[in-house]
Formats: structure tokens, sequence, C-alpha cells
């Protein structure tokens, strides 16, 4: 395969990606004495028995170097009215947590008025080309009503029955 090859297969799975709909999440943890969280599309339901969701990490992430087997972190999902969230937890922001209110529950960051939340415990860590999956046991899970964030071909949206 060429190097051209290569670009064009990377953009074109790129755009084809972005036609799927996901939802979009904070996910947290707490190292240090200090909160910690990033912007995560890839996060899914893994197993009712024993309860585990799957997150998707890229390999820079500096969420990811913070987290270990056992290391606890919470998932949060965001609601329709949560971009501004979503914004800051994905860019470069020294302090993501200033002015987005949250309080600590089963030892990670909750963020407020989230659309739901997960607690969980890293079971293992599975690499996956330029990402890591972090495979996380639920120890509990929080719905919440109204409608998610949902982020389609690089803009926010949410779902809309019918």
């Amino acid at each position: 395969m060429t190097v051209t090859s290569d670009v064009r297969l990377e953009q074109g799975l790129r755009a084809t990606m972005g036609n799927l709909v996901a939802g979009l999440n904070v996910v947290t943890t707490s190292a240090g004495g200090s909160p910690h969280g990033t912007t995560v599309s890839g996060v899914m339901s893994l197993s009712m028995n024993p309860p585990m969701v799957l997150v998707s990490l890229g390999v820079r992430s500096r969420l990811l170097a913070r987290l270990a087997e056992g290391t606890r972190f919470g998932i949060n999902i965001l609601a329709a009215d949560q971009d501004q969230v979503a914004l800051r937890f994905s860019g470069s922001t020294p302090d993501r947590f200033a002015d987005v209110p949250w309080f600590e529950d089963h030892g990670a960051p909750r963020i407020v008025d989230a659309h739901g939340w997960v607690a969980a415990d890293v079971e293992a860590l599975v690499p996956g080309g330029d990402h890591v999956i972090v495979l996380g046991r639920v120890i509990d899970a929080v719905p919440s009503a109204g409608a998610p964030l949902s982020y389609h071909q690089r803009t926010f949206g949410t779902h809309k029955a019918f």
C-alpha cells in the first residue's frame, strides 16, 4: 500500500465514521488530589453480567496516563445543553474543571446536570492501534431524564424520537 492510499484510506475512514451519530461524554478520574477529564465519543456498554463498559482513549491522552488497573473513573453522559462542557474538555485548557460545576461521586468527578453517570474501576487496558480500550467494571449507574448531547459530522445535536 502506498502512502497516498494510506492517506486516502484515513481520510475516507474519518469521513465515513463521521456519519455515525455518537453520544458525547466526559470521562473523569481523580489523581494527585486533582480532577482530570476529557471528552470522549467512544463509550459503550460492554456487558450486563458482570456490568462492564468500554471507553476508547487516544494513546497520547493525558487522562489515559492517569489510568491503571484498579483506578476509579467516571463517565459523564452529557445532556443536550452541555455542548460548552464538551468543548472545554476536548481542548487544551489547563484547568478544564474551572467554571464547570462538579462533585466527587464514588471517588470520581461527576459533572452536575449530566444526562447520565457511570462509575467504574479499570479492569484492563487493551491496546488498539493509536487508542487504548479501557475495560471498566461498573460500580454505579445513574440515568437522568432529558435529551443527550450527540455529535454528527463535526456538529452538536441531540436525539429526537419520531
